[in-house]
């Protein structure tokens, strides 16, 4: 029997960004591997190193080009185009955490948005403008799945741990919910969210 669930967070942090390795970089980076090595070993530490530490962006590029200074020029385009990277299976999460929303569910977001981007991201989804809730991890200064920011989390909105249902699509940062004591599922498709949400009681 699965545990009662009054809040449900989603990560929407890669979540938003749910990699499509053809988008937009098979322009930028034809080679379908170096392509997958790229997203798996620049990019999402770039994008974390800048978010989750609060930090600006300038400050971790120039760290990461200087690691990697022959994919100088890709690491830049993930900056200027990282709104392209939205996949459809995003979109359908979108649709579903709307839906719970609707349906009366307090639901709230974690983010790992830097500032502006964030800015950004709201212009494009509205959803991220309702008053319940956001918290940006970057604000505690700290990386994932550091329990702090789970803390933070649960004390910002008042939340249970233990009736608390947490969506990642990272394995580590689920299992740092878990430790925290919320109840934690991996998001790796939305049939697959879907069927988790479904079996802790709710109708998407």
């Amino acid at each position: 029997m699965t545990t009662p669930i009054d809040h449900i967070v989603f990560d929407i942090g890669k979540v938003l960004i749910h990699w499509d390795p053809t988008i937009p970089y098979q322009r930028i980076i034809p080679d379908a591997d170096e392509r997958r090595w790229f997203f798996e070993n620049v990019c999402t530490h770039d994008w974390n190193m800048e978010q989750d530490r609060g930090r600006e962006w300038p400050e971790a590029e120039a760290e990461l080009i200087e690691k990697f200074p022959d994919h100088a020029d890709n690491i830049r385009a993930f900056r200027k185009n990282w709104h392209e990277m939205v996949a459809p299976a995003y979109h359908d999460s979108v649709a579903v955490m709307e839906s719970l929303i609707e349906q009366g569910h307090d639901v709230t977001m974690l983010t790992n948005f830097a500032a502006d981007t964030f800015r950004h991201a709201r212009e494009m989804y509205p959803f991220l403008n309702r008053p319940r809730g956001v918290t940006v991890s970057g604000e505690v200064r700290l990386i994932k799945p550091d329990i702090e920011i789970y803390r933070l989390h649960t004390a910002t909105f008042g939340l249970v741990p233990e009736r608390t249902l947490f969506i990642d699509d990272t394995a580590i940062n689920v299992e740092g919910a878990k430790k925290a004591g919320w109840q934690a599922v991996q998001f790796i498709g939305i049939d697959t969210l879907r069927a988790d949400l479904q079996r802790y009681g709710f109708s998407v």
